[in-house]
């Protein structure tokens, strides 16, 4: 069946996400607050700032009215910035329905409330829901989306009604959707690869070669998956498309944002020059302050999150960093799991959180 999406944000992600819907013949409105931008993308099917090269479907109807845009939309795709997640919510509250379902794609957590996308949308709505909030995350590079290589993501919600119904108005030849029972999981690993990604952007400009990549990887998976296991997600997540899989792609291309400023970090330039060369936002930087707090007030140890923090907020030298990791004291690399969680707890998640059965 065709559907109504309105898509409320036109970078690169955003764009991309709405081409596939247009692929799968939807009737997708895509939102932008700027009036040079919806006309760039109407006229010549083109979004040159943030996709140069690309031609995108003529059938996506660019606008900066939103509630055109959101007008007998069965879904609204929310894929925007972390920093503007609040003022698009508030503007959005007016215009979600009883039956729409809310989806985002945006990846981060919030500096101060430590809050990931779904409970800021939440808190924004003030009362007023839809049908259901579901997340989109995953190892997906805008660019080769819109080539249309083969990608996978994982859609996750409290629902599962809604997280099926979102998997099959993405899904086609091109792009691949899971399903996920796990939203606390599937959020926080995919704003917390981001800082990773810095990270290995970082050792790269230093000049360090693959063994400090894979150790950075390999260790910065079980920072991530330490802290979510603490907020009640699934470990097993981490090994799947929003953990290991985003961290892949993520840490491995220059695509990816994070690792570029993170390169030219390493490479001896200063925060605020690095993000005003970019032009564009670079998650990992917010999430990195978030979790730094988020992981003193959880008590979780997270030491590469920590020598990042004191890269990019205390001026500390990246190559001092890397010295700081190397001689902390001696660990085991696999912690006791069983002594954490209890070894019947996947079974008991499972029974807590989604059950086969459960469509509510």
């Amino acid at each position: 069946m065709t559907e109504k999406v309105a898509v409320i944000g036109a970078g690169s992600w955003g764009t991309a996400l709405a081409a596939v819907l247009a692929d799968n013949h939807h009737n997708v409105h895509l939102w932008t607050r700027r009036e040079d931008h919806a006309e760039e993308i109407n006229q010549y099917n083109t979004n040159n700032q943030y996709l140069p090269g690309f031609t995108l479907p003529a059938s996506i109807q660019a606008s900066t009215d939103m509630e055109e845009c959101t007008k007998n939309a069965g879904y609204i795709l929310v894929v925007v910035p972390t920093k503007a997640v609040r003022e698009v919510m508030r503007d959005l509250r007016s215009m979600v329905q009883e039956e729409t379902i809310l989806i985002h794609a945006s990846k981060g957590i919030e500096p101060g409330t430590s809050k990931r996308i779904s409970e800021m949308m939440e808190e924004e709505l003030n009362g007023k829901q839809g049908k259901a909030t579901v997340v989109l995350s995953g190892p997906s590079h805008a660019e080769e989306v819109c080539e249309r290589q083969p990608t996978t993501v994982t859609v996750s919600s409290h629902v599962k009604a809604a997280a099926e119904e979102v998997q099959g108005l993405f899904m086609n030849r091109h792009f691949r959707v899971y399903t996920n029972q796990d939203l606390i999981g599937v959020e926080i690993g995919g704003a917390l690869k981001n800082i990773i990604a810095l990270g290995i952007g970082l050792t790269d400009g230093i000049g360090y070669g693959d063994n400090a990549k894979a150790a950075l990887m390999t260790r910065g998976l079980a920072e991530i998956a330490r802290l979510g296991i603490k907020l009640g997600a699934n470990p097993l997540t981490f090994t799947g498309l929003s953990g290991l899989g985003d961290l892949i792609v993520t840490c491995f291309s220059q695509h990816s944002r994070n690792w570029r400023a993170g390169y030219k970090l390493g490479c001896g330039n200063d925060l605020d020059s690095v993000l005003e060369e970019m032009g564009m936002v670079v998650e990992g930087v917010r999430t990195t302050k978030a979790v730094y707090g988020l992981a003193h007030e959880m008590e979780v140890e997270m030491p590469i999150t920590a020598a990042l923090y004191d890269v990019l907020f205390d001026g500390k030298k990246p190559e001092d960093a890397v010295l700081q990791l190397m001689g902390r004291v001696r660990k085991h690399e696999v912690e006791n799991m069983s002594l954490l969680l209890g070894p019947d707890f996947q079974t008991k998640w499972q029974e807590m959180v989604w059950s086969p059965d459960d469509n509510e």
